[in-house]
């Protein structure tokens, strides 16, 4: 199945790759630095593996950056977001699946 790419912001997309009822692949793609990823939280755990590009990440208290082959997780409730630093990729994992992405 093919799902469509959604607008998430004025330089970002994102796209569901597969779902089942317990996992969802995402793909997020940023096309210009300083693109965000708004601060929010959900109750689902994340992870995000970043294909390409630099990012700028806040989860609870906590910044960092991101490049080429890091990866990380997000826990459930935990508020997050991100500032494109260089455009790329991200490819994230939701626990459970994120029906409000369907």
């Amino acid at each position: 199945m093919s799902w469509p790419v959604v607008a998430t912001g004025p330089h970002s997309t994102r796209q569901v790759l597969a779902d089942s009822p317990a996992l969802m692949t995402v793909a997020f793609r940023f096309t210009a630095a300083g693109a965000e990823g708004a601060l929010h939280h959900h109750p689902h755990v994340q992870s995000t593996y970043v294909v390409s590009g630099r990012f700028r990440f806040t989860v609870a208290d906590r910044s960092f950056e991101v490049g080429p082959g890091d990866a990380f997780v997000v826990p459930s409730g935990a508020v997050h977001g991100c500032v494109c630093l260089e455009p790329g990729l991200l490819i994230d994992g939701f626990t459970p699946r994120r029906d409000d992405f369907l």
